[in-house]
């Protein structure tokens, strides 16, 4: 689906450049174009940013650990 119509960036470029690294709308519009134009898309293309930032997360685990405090493990 198209995000920016200004620039024409759909919601995969968007993914695809968050996969790419970008990790702000700033990296987005600086990688991608969009919202350098009218600007309208910024709100969709920062919600799809987070969606997407947020799937790339890893689920942890904190465990106390006697001589550090807490041991984080990832899983």
């Amino acid at each position: 689906m198209y995000v920016c119509l200004c620039k024409g960036v759909t919601d995969g470029d968007i993914k695809n450049a968050v996969a790419s690294g970008c990790r702000s709308l700033r990296e987005l519009k600086r990688e991608t174009g969009l919202a350098t134009q009218c600007g309208k898309c910024s709100c969709h293309a920062r919600d799809i940013l987070h969606e997407e930032l947020h799937t790339q997360c890893t689920p942890v685990e904190i465990h106390p650990n006697s001589h550090l405090g807490v041991e984080v493990c990832y899983t």
